[in-house]
């Protein structure tokens, strides 16, 4: 405290003169030093609850995420979009955000993999670390007591198994149904229905009926059975392709018994099927509605539905419509929908634009990775991203993508832990040279003989201590 005398002094001289200010005498510094000074600015966070990606490039800050927990608050919809060319971490991104929403107990997650490699979808190491058996769809097996899907399971409704029909003939038809083939089509599928009963309904009884439809059927609307036998001849050879045709197996019989929707993780192995056959769609479509009716339940679980190349979803506007319902019904019970997509010219180009700008409308976080400038460009304008994110992207580096969590834009380094690497890297033999092999083959066999030395050295220094350790306890 200053003493008496001086106030009075300053204060007279204050008045005498005026305030007089002190001058203060400058400071040589460098910007390390004077960076302390001035309190770091950047742009706010999502909060500290939910699941850690990794860090922001520009602040150092972990960045942490979570769909359940900014939904209502910062997020309209917890649906999320994931952009950008291939080896640029989009794989990795996924699969550690999964193994790390996993560790909540109201968490599960349905994967749709359409990629892999070995005989083997991508996911199928981090399935097996989880003990849990993938459900794989291919062709090829499916003959030989392979995983069936029935589209006409009873767990299904019957509005959903009638959408469900239509959605896998117009797929594979490339137009919509006309007036006279839904009539067709409903009144079989109606039909057998009604009149089977002590087994599931299969595909090979809508073909049957449709070939051979009811008279009642044809009374009901006043027209001749050869006509409704007409216009459901073209329904039936598409649903034929299903039962007789080069997707034979898979959906033709009941239901496999014993896939556990209560699982986790639930893995469905596309990777046997050819993504650029009619039959990814109408795969997609079929999984879509059999989940949709099976596995979203009214329970309180969080559930996270992530699909790969999901062009062939989004790129079809029949199986578009039907997931844009599943999204919006969805999301009145806690589903997050993940998509994962190399370009969004794939799609906002393609047959499906309309409903294809509907989906990414309702995908509230967009991700992108390391893209072209001119690919770039065009996503920019589409989800409408500030200019200096669009200028970043080409520039960005393996691991490093721009987040769009609703307007709060950031880049974001990704990181991975050393628990998770060996499961989440699939492609080592692609991506490393000969030399890079060996040199890491040589280098775990330099650590192997260290660990092995140093094992063989406990364990002579443990038998060294067994002749004294009885005299020391005593």
């Amino acid at each position: 405290m200053r003493d008496p005398l001086s106030v009075l002094t300053d204060a007279f001289t204050s008045f005498l003169f005026g305030k007089v200010e002190s001058t203060r005498l400058p400071v040589r510094t460098s910007t390390g030093q004077a960076q302390a000074v001035y309190l770091p600015t950047a742009a706010p966070g999502l909060g500290d609850s939910g699941v850690i990606i990794g860090r922001e490039v520009y602040s150092g800050k972990g960045y942490i995420y979570d769909p359940f927990q900014l939904y209502g608050q910062q997020l309209p919809a917890p649906h999320w979009l994931v952009l950008g060319e291939s080896g640029n971490g989009k794989s990795a991104l996924e699969k550690t955000y999964v193994l790390r929403q996993l560790r909540f107990r109201d968490r599960q997650v349905v994967v749709l993999d359409a990629q892999g490699e070995d005989g083997v979808g991508e996911w199928n190491l981090i399935a097996e670390e989880l003990g849990i058996t993938p459900i794989r769809l291919d062709p090829t097996a499916a003959l030989d007591m392979g995983i069936r899907l029935n589209p006409l399971d009873p767990a299904i409704t019957t509005t959903g198994q009638l959408a469900l029909l239509r959605t896998i003939i117009e797929v594979a038809m490339g137009h919509g149904l006309d007036e006279r083939s839904g009539f067709a089509l409903k009144v079989a599928h109606a039909y057998v229905n009604e009149t089977i009963v002590e087994r599931q309904p299969v595909l090979t009884d809508i073909v049957e009926q449709l070939r051979h439809p009811e008279p009642e059927s044809a009374e009901a609307m006043n027209v001749a059975v050869d006509d409704v036998r007409a216009w459901g001849l073209d329904v039936a050879l598409v649903i034929d392709r299903l039962v007789d045709g080069d997707l034979r197996g898979m959906f033709d019989g009941p239901t496999t018994v014993g896939i556990d929707l209560d699982a986790p993780l639930i893995v469905f192995d596309l990777s046997h099927i050819d993504r650029n056959s009619i039959a990814m769609p109408i795969l997609m479509a079929i999984v879509g509605v059999w989940l949709e009716h099976t596995w979203i339940r009214p329970d309180r679980k969080k559930r996270i539905f992530l699909v790969e190349e999901a062009w062939h979803i989004i790129n079809s506007p029949f199986v578009a419509q039907l997931f844009q319902r599943l999204l919006k019904f969805g999301r009145r019970l806690g589903l997050s929908f993940v998509a994962v997509v190399h370009h969004l010219s794939d799609v906002v180009d393609g047959a499906a634009a309309k409903e294809a700008a509907a989906i990414l409308k309702m995908a509230s976080t967009r991700t992108i990775y390391a893209q072209k400038a001119d690919e770039a460009r065009a996503t920019g304008r589409v989800l409408g991203l500030p200019r200096w994110a669009v200028e970043i992207i080409p520039t960005l580096t393996p691991g490093i993508a721009v987040w769009d969590v609703n307007g709060n834009v950031q880049v974001v380094k990704h990181l991975i832990t050393d628990t998770e690497r060996p499961l989440v890297f699939t492609d080592r033999a692609m991506t490393q040279s000969s030399s890079e092999l060996a040199a890491d083959d040589a280098l775990r066999a330099a650590e192997l003989e260290a660990e092995e030395r140093a094992a063989a050295f406990m364990e002579q220094h443990l038998n060294d201590l067994d002749g004294t350790s009885e005299s020391t306890v005593a």
